[in-house]
């Protein structure tokens, strides 16, 4: 709990990954990739409870190897391609009632640790529950960002009036990185997104801020985990 207000934390895993299959359980330095992100928000001290959002039931025994709670089993029709990604994080709060703030994390974010999610948490709370989202700053700046027409034309995305002369005097900008989403349990019903009116960020560095998508995230982190332990 965070001054007496109740947490639940949901990691979503479902089992018919594309881009890399069965990418949830895949061994990542020694454990499987969901395991990563079950150990470090068992450490939390603000988190009352978590649980697993999966229909398939090897990533639901892996996770309860783990240590992860698993409720309930979620319905296959809201583990499709194109199931909204706040379905399932929908569905687990309606099942699990009455916790005050809920926390999103993504196991295709392993090396976010729990002194993130302890921090945006924190930071939710002490802004009187505005949501908290996870960013990291962007290694392409947006005033240099381009999209193309029909015939390959680039279109600048932003006002080429406003373009800085030099690269050092444009703004930093952010990314969502994926690692971390806190919000109240009732806003985001409300509101039906993480990404509400207002939100606040909780800037993490780019070292933490792998999002696993592919085979070659997949080697970079391990490369990354290797390192650390080094």
């Amino acid at each position: 709990m965070i001054q007496d207000k109740s947490v639940l934390a949901i990691i979503p895993a479902r089992g018919g990954s594309k881009g890399v299959p069965r990418k949830n359980i895949k061994d990542l330095a020694g454990k499987p990739l969901i395991a990563w992100t079950i150990e470090e928000a068992k450490k939390s001290k603000y988190i009352d409870r978590l649980v697993l959002s999966s229909e398939d039931q090897e990533i639901i025994s892996v996770a309860e190897h783990y240590g992860c709670e698993v409720p309930f089993k979620r319905p296959q029709e809201m583990a499709l391609d194109e199931t909204p990604g706040l379905d399932p994080v929908l569905h687990a709060i309606d099942n699990l009632p009455n916790y005050d703030y809920v926390v999103l994390l993504q196991p295709t974010s392993p090396l976010r640790n729990v002194h993130d999610i302890d921090q945006a948490i924190k930071k939710c709370e002490l802004n009187s529950g505005i949501a908290v989202v996870s960013v990291t700053e962007s290694s392409k700046n947006p005033f240099w960002t381009y999209k193309l027409d029909s015939k390959e034309i680039m279109i600048p995305l932003m006002d080429i009036n406003g373009i800085p002369a030099r690269r050092q005097d444009a703004p930093k900008s952010f990314v969502l990185n994926g690692a971390v989403y806190v919000t109240k349990t009732d806003t985001l019903k409300e509101e039906n997104s993480f990404l509400q009116k207002e939100i606040i960020a909780y800037v993490m560095p780019s070292e933490r801020s792998l999002d696993i998508d592919s085979e070659l995230d997949f080697k970079i982190c391990e490369i990354m985990i290797r390192e650390e332990m080094l």
